[in-house]
């Protein structure tokens, strides 16, 4: 008996150590296309993909990328990079899904769509695979 009261202790502190919860892994291997940031529609491509703990972002100009991890419902990246380029008319695009991304974004997925939301912006995006 107490071997099976030590071994059940033993699983509810290892349960409480998972860093993702049970959604998280959906994401991981999947790709997702923008459908509307902030409500319009993106000017070109604009996408997000995760594969393994890696995320990249693309959103018609420069590349983000960074590491991810879904934590009580938000999604953080981090530390984010990006490449540096001017492209005219998709700035405004692409500093929205910048800080969509830096600011730890509700996450809500359902099936096939999943949705960011900051205080600031949202992102609506159908998944590609």
């Amino acid at each position: 008996m107490r071997m099976l009261s030590m071994s059940l202790a033993l699983a509810v502190v290892l349960g409480g150590c998972t860093t993702m919860p049970a959604a998280a892994p959906a994401l991981a291997g999947s790709e997702w296309r923008f459908t509307a940031i902030d409500g319009a529609p993106p000017v070109g491509e604009a996408t997000l993909s995760f594969a393994g703990d890696r995320l990249a972002a693309y959103a018609g100009c420069n590349r983000l990328g960074g590491t991810w991890r879904v934590e009580a419902g938000k999604l953080t990246a981090s530390p984010l990079i990006s490449t540096q380029m001017f492209c005219e008319g998709k700035m405004e695009q692409e500093r929205a899904v910048a800080e969509l991304l830096d600011a730890n974004p509700d996450l809500a997925v359902d099936g096939d769509r999943m949705t960011l939301r900051s205080p600031a912006h949202t992102g609506e995006l159908a998944r590609m695979r």
